[in-house]
C-alpha cells in the first residue's frame, strides 16, 4: 500500500517496471507499466498524464498504483509528437467540443493493459491529471470496460449532457483554479443523472496540486484526494462486477 511521510505520499510495496510499446492508429505509442506483486489476476488502471508529459510524477503515481495491488499503465500521449502542437490541438478541440483523437489511444493503452498477463479485463479504471483528467471524462462516457474514473482538475466535455453514460466518478478539483467550475457542475449533473460519484473541490489549493514536484503542491489535499481515489476505487474497480 501507498503511505504518507513528511507530506508526501510513497509507495510502500516495491512495484515490477518496464517500459512498454503499442500501437495506435498507425503508430507505435510508448508507456510505463507498473505490476504489483504476485501473479495476479489484479486490477488495473491507466494513468493519463498532464501537459508535462510521461514525466517522473506520473511514473512516480504509476509505482504508486501498484504498490496498492494494481496493475497500472501510463501513456505517453506526446509519442513522436511536439507537446506544444499537440496542446493546441487540444485547445481547438475544447473550443469547438470535439472529441480529442487522444481517446483512441487511451482504449488502446487498455487494449495492451488487459492483455498483460496477470490483469483482470473486467476490473479496470483510470486516472487523469488536468489534460487527462478531461481525457479520463471524454473516455469514461465512451468506454463501457472502464469500472470508475478520477479526473484531477479536468475539464468537461461539451456539451456537459454527453456524460449521461458515464461510469463513476471520483473526482479532485482546486479551489484557486478554473477547473473548479467544472467539478461542480459535473457533481450537480451526475447527481441529476444517478451517477455515484465523489466530487471534491479542495478550498485554498492551486491548480497541479496533487504534484508533489512543482509550487502548487498542497500536501493535506493530495493525501486527501489519494485517500479518496482509493476508497473509491476499492468499491467500483477492485470488487467484482455483481452477477445478475
Amino acid at each position: 500500500m501507498a503511505i504518507a511521510y513528511a507530506g508526501c505520499i510513497i509507495a510502500a510495496t516495491p512495484a515490477n517496471t518496464r517500459d512498454v510499446t503499442f500501437p495506435s492508429r498507425g503508430s507505435t505509442f510508448h508507456g510505463y507499466l507498473a505490476m504489483p506483486e504476485g501473479a495476479g489476476p489484479h486490477p488495473g488502471v491507466v494513468v493519463i498524464h498532464e501537459a508535462f508529459g510521461l514525466n517522473a510524477h506520473i511514473r512516480d503515481i504509476t509505482r504508486r498504483f501498484a504498490g496498492e495491488g494494481y496493475a497500472a499503465l501510463a501513456v505517453d500521449l506526446f509519442t513522436d509528437h511536439s507537446r506544444p502542437v499537440c496542446m493546441a490541438g487540444l485547445m481547438g478541440l475544447m473550443l469547438t467540443g470535439r472529441e480529442p483523437s487522444s481517446i483512441a489511444d487511451l482504449s488502446a493503452t487498455m487494449d495492451h493493459l488487459v492483455a498483460e498477463p496477470g490483469v483482470d479485463p473486467d476490473r479496470v479504471g483510470a486516472i487523469g491529471f488536468c489534460m487527462g483528467g478531461g481525457y479520463a471524462i471524454a473516455w469514461g462516457r465512451r468506454d463501457k470496460r472502464l469500472r470508475a474514473i478520477a479526473p484531477f482538475y479536468g475539464t468537461n466535455p461539451r456539451p456537459l449532457e454527453a456524460v449521461r453514460r458515464i461510469c463513476p466518478v471520483v473526482g479532485s478539483y482546486p479551489g484557486k483554479d478554473f477547473t473548479a467550475r467544472s467539478g461542480r457542475k459535473l457533481d450537480r449533473r451526475l447527481a441529476q443523472l444517478g451517477v455515484a460519484r465523489d466530487i471534491k473541490v479542495y478550498a485554498g489549493t492551486r491548480h497541479s496540486f496533487f504534484n508533489d514536484t512543482g509550487r502548487s503542491y498542497d500536501a493535506g489535499a493530495a493525501a486527501d484526494a489519494w485517500r479518496r481515489t482509493l476508497e473509491f476505487f476499492a468499491e467500483h474497480v477492485q470488487s467484482p462486477r455483481p452477477t445478475r
